[in-house]
Parts: structure tokens; C-alpha cells; sequence
């Protein structure tokens, strides 16, 4: 794995997560690991004990973390959500706006390669769980 990638001021969490069964499983972890084919909408109960969940992309393919992090954010998770494994600078800024705001890559990403990548696209045109302001708001002036 390469260094973690946060975009947080608090304190990263210092122990491992654990998996999604053996959270629903006991009472004192507050950090658990979605893999692929685990129903993220299981911890909704359990948010506020979360200090973090990590979601696993094994595979830059395999998109099910992108939902399993949306379905998180709107349920009002605001821990850290670490995208973890096949981790692509192409794909962080997409993933950014699905609510991930920590990345632990298989491969270290070249940071001027990732900062384009954020900057690529300035505005956007739909709502995510990011706190962008879509352009089309912007240009009539709502919220």
C-alpha cells in the first residue's frame, strides 16, 4: 500500500477495520471495511460510532464502492470514507464527489498528477454528496 491521502483536519484513526460482519457482530469497533457485494446500507444504524470505513476497490473496474460511499454520505455519515486498493488518479476526483475523503492506493499516485486531476474539471452540473455548487445554480442564482 502507499501513504495514505487525506483531505481531513482531524485525527486519522490508529487501528485496522474490521469487516462489515464482524462489526454488525459486536459493539466497540469504529472502523469497518466494505468490500465489493456488502450492503453498505447495514451500517446506516451504526453512523455515529464510525470514525471511519474504508471501501475496498479491488479492481479499478469495479464500481459498487462509488454507491456504497454515496449511500453513507447521504445517510449523514461525516467520518472519514477511505477509498482503499486499485485507487486511480484518473478516478479520485469522481470518487471525491461521491463523499471519499481519504485514499490508501495499491500504487503511490504522483501528486501533481492528482492535483490536475481535482482541478480538471472546475464545475460541475449535478448535485453529489460533495458540498459543489452546481454551475447551473450558480447562472440563476439559486441554492
Amino acid at each position: 500500500m502507499a501513504e495514505i491521502i487525506r483531505f481531513r483536519d482531524d485525527e486519522p484513526v490508529d487501528h485496522p477495520a474490521v469487516t462489515v460482519d464482524s462489526f454488525l457482530d459486536q459493539s466497540n469497533a469504529n472502523a469497518v471495511r466494505v468490500e465489493p457485494g456488502d450492503d453498505a446500507r447495514e451500517l446506516i444504524p451504526h453512523i455515529g460510532q464510525l470514525q471511519l470505513v474504508e471501501v475496498n476497490f479491488p479492481a479499478f473496474g469495479d464500481g459498487r464502492g462509488y454507491s456504497s460511499a454515496r449511500i453513507l454520505r447521504e445517510a449523514g455519515y461525516d467520518g472519514e470514507l477511505r477509498a482503499v486498493g486499485d485507487v486511480l488518479v484518473d478516478h479520485v476526483a469522481y470518487m471525491r464527489r461521491c463523499g471519499f475523503d481519504a485514499f490508501e492506493p495499491d500504487a503511490a499516485l504522483n501528486p501533481d498528477d492528482l492535483q490536475t486531476a481535482l482541478d480538471r474539471w472546475p464545475e460541475i452540473y449535478q448535485s453529489a454528496a460533495d458540498a459543489r455548487q452546481p454551475i447551473w445554480s450558480k447562472r440563476h442564482g439559486a441554492a
